[in-house]
């Protein structure tokens, strides 16, 4: 018998737990920050309102529909062929896994060395010393080892268990801290490079914003990836998907826009330049900040528990797509899928924790290939193919949708996709920039 979540509050708070993870409070500060600020902020927006929630509606409904996994789902739904798209999930989720663990092994670092203040006086110094090597590989397998442990347990009685103590605890502490960083010297110009958007460089700077605006919408809303195909397949007919997609992408849009509430005001009242680039800004440039800001090692302790925390929630969401794969397709059991994919995804993230320019290899593959292909081939399938069947679907539990249905169709039918594929050429041409330059000078110095 297929599991399924113990309440509605259960599916939603996993949903928003997955959302919710290292895509908020890692990705999205160094994101916004290199997208100058408001700038970047106004199109993620956008991308999550015009693109996003129809995009989430999708897949929340293809899960229902099928009760199966990515690979059956899109198999069932589509026909055999439409198995290989879900493999792309799968593969999406496997390589976003693999790096997230060492990313995330950073952050518990972080949260225990708060405590003794280690990376206050000298942050650049401190990160380099533990991104690699021997540090980073003992917490790759802590952090592993926390998520296969947690998933193993089953849907109910580990993941659902899980996120009702943490996403809350997440909400609780962001606002908490967005209220503290609000009585900081330079909150005010950080509300303004934060809030008060410039059209003009939006204009001017469309084709790099663009990709990291639409990958940044999708990889934090755990969409292309298949997580939210697998979450809805343990939740019963007379759901109303539009409410619980709603949900989902409100709370974890909130969570977003709180966590540049914390971040941006942070670096301003030191003077610190938000565009630092890099998957490191947090734990250079903000950490760097935290020395000279009252209470500064007890607000690093309580912003980097709230990311170990985020980073748990999200992680078990995606290894349980790999591992709700291997069960609906190969029969597997749930431990030993579990240890399977866990263990391969730990062998694949292992380069990272030799050089972190492995993240970049990793992440711009993920988030802008990948998981925005993934997307264009089931928003052809859904709103081409099937429009019907996932209109049928979307209304069970709703009711007759009339117009607003077929808004919804043609929503995904034209601006979505047309918005997908200019989003996935322009990430290519980013991966092209990015291997024929930081990778090859690090492959051949």
């Amino acid at each position: 018998m297929r599991e399924s979540w113990g309440t509605r509050v259960g599916f939603v708070l996993a949903a928003v737990g997955s959302a919710v993870g290292l895509g908020n409070v890692w990705r999205f500060p160094f994101q916004a920050g290199q997208g100058g600020g408001a700038a970047f902020l106004v199109v993620y927006l956008a991308f999550v309102l015009l693109i996003g929630f129809p995009a989430m509606l999708v897949e929340l409904s293809l899960g229902r529909r099928t009760n199966l996994s990515p690979v059956g789902a899109l198999r069932e739904f589509g026909g055999d062929a439409w198995r290989y798209v879900g493999g792309v999930f799968v593969l999406t989720v496997f390589v976003i896994v693999s790096y997230y663990s060492v990313v995330a092994g950073w952050v518990l670092r972080y949260f225990v060395d708060s405590f003794s203040g280690a990376y206050l006086s000298e942050p650049a110094e401190h990160f380099a010393e533990i991104a690699t090597g021997l540090d980073a590989l003992l917490l790759h397998t802590l952090f592993m080892a926390a998520v296969v442990g947690i998933v193993a347990l089953g849907v109910r009685g580990g993941i659902e268990a899980a996120v009702k103590v943490m996403v809350p605890a997440i909400v609780v502490v962001v606002v908490a801290l967005a209220v503290y960083a609000g009585t900081l010297e330079g909150a005010g110009a950080a509300y303004a490079y934060y809030l008060s958007p410039d059209f003009g460089t939006v204009a001017d700077n469309w084709r790099s914003i663009l990709p990291k605006a639409a990958g940044q919408a999708f990889f934090t809303l755990s969409l292309g990836m298949g997580v939210m195909v697998t979450y809805s397949s343990y939740i019963s007919e007379d759901r109303n998907l539009l409410e619980d997609g709603g949900g989902i992408v409100a709370l974890d849009t909130f969570i977003a826009f709180a966590t540049g509430l914390v971040v941006f005001p942070i670096l301003f009242s030191v003077g610190i330049d938000p565009a630092e680039p890099g998957p490191g800004a947090i734990f250079i440039t903000l950490a760097g900040a935290l020395s000279d800001i009252p209470l500064g090692a007890a607000v690093g302790a309580l912003f980097f528990g709230t990311v170990s925390l985020a980073a748990l929630s999200s992680a078990i969401s995606l290894l349980e797509v790999a591992v709700s794969h291997l069960i609906d397709e190969r029969g597997a059991s749930r431990k030993r899928a579990t240890l399977v994919v866990g263990a391969a995804a730990y062998v694949v993230g292992l380069p990272v924790t030799y050089d972190i320019v492995f993240v970049n290899l990793y992440d711009i593959l993920a988030a802008q290939i990948l998981l925005v292909a993934g997307s264009v081939l089931l928003m052809v399938l859904v709103a081409w193919l099937n429009p019907k069947e996932a209109l049928g679907e979307l209304e069970n539990g709703v009711g007759q949708l009339g117009t607003l249905g077929d808004a919804w169709i043609w929503l995904v039918r034209v601006p979505v996709l047309v918005v997908l594929v200019v989003t996935l050429y322009l990430g290519v041409t980013d991966y092209v920039g990015f291997l024929r330059t930081d990778f090859a000078e690090f492959l051949f110095g």
